[in-house]
């Protein structure tokens, strides 16, 4: 073999497999029914949760798999061996929209878990205090929202966290429940060792959709193409308080998903990992 030929052998190589790389990160992220996504192990460095859809109606795939991230009490799916889906919504800030959402959890007897950050607790008191007297879970989301995968620090980390429940405890006089969701899924291997350092679960999620855009809100339809066909035994479904869309269809949602033989089950009967 002539060394132009190996030269050339050798650099169609290394473009083949910077090809299969990036085609591989990009399938971190929600693609269609056929996106297949091999798992990784957790990502030692900063990343995104992400997931893939490989068949409708079967779990999908995460960018760690729930092994590896029970290593760290952290989930992405409950029980997959029955039809329960494990209700939770991500709350910034208060709407107008979250006391309609808990009638219709109260109506359909579902448990549920509100994911807040400190300014949703200070301006929206009464609404806290309510979801953990409804029997709710309500879920550390940190202080103040940061890119967690920021910090190293461990007490920095562990501010974030104690400062919201500190504020969860002076507003219902209860401890916060130890769950806890890191802002925008932005995470790496060691946020989860600092976050089960505390006591924490992490918790992530096995279905969302794109519904935190105010101005621009998804219709019903739209939120029944992602929502309906992608629930699958075990789910853990990520919806946010500040969604209109999630208000209006929530009871006729809830209704669909009972009339697929699904029941709803709180974050506490997550199974030991």
């Amino acid at each position: 073999m002539s060394m132009l030929y190996r030269r050339i052998a050798a650099a169609l190589m290394v473009l083949l497999t910077l090809g299969a790389l990036a085609w591989g990160l990009g399938q971190a992220g929600e693609k269609g029914p056929l996106a297949v996504s091999a798992p990784a192990a957790v990502p030692a460095s900063t990343g995104n949760w992400g997931l893939s859809f490989p068949k409708e109606g079967e779990s999908p795939v995460g960018n760690a798999t729930a092994a590896d991230l029970g290593q760290y009490d952290a989930y992405y799916l409950g029980d997959t061996a029955k039809k329960v889906i494990y209700l939770t919504f991500d709350c910034g800030y208060e709407n107008g929209y979250t006391e309609a959402i808990l009638d219709v959890l109260k109506k359909h007897d579902a448990p549920a878990a509100f994911f807040v950050v400190g300014n949703m607790i200070e301006t929206a008191p009464d609404i806290i205090r309510r979801m953990a007297a409804d029997g709710h879970i309500v879920g550390n989301h940190t202080f103040h929202h940061p890119d967690m995968s920021a910090i190293s620090n461990q007490e920095a980390f562990k501010k974030e966290l104690d400062d919201l429940a500190a504020l969860y405890k002076e507003t219902t006089g209860e401890d916060l429940p130890m769950f806890y969701r890191p802002p925008q899924g932005k995470y790496n291997e060691e946020n989860l060792r600092q976050a089960q350092a505390l006591g924490y679960k992490t918790v992530f999620w096995s279905l969302a959709y794109v519904d935190w855009y105010v101005d621009n809100q998804p219709t019903a339809e739209q939120a029944y193409a992602k929502l309906l066909p992608r629930i699958h035994p075990g789910a853990i479904v990520l919806l946010h308080s500040t969604s209109k869309t999630n208000a209006e269809i929530l009871d006729d949602l809830l209704t669909k998903w009972e009339d697929m033989g699904y029941t709803f089950a709180s974050l506490e009967e997550l199974p030991e990992v």
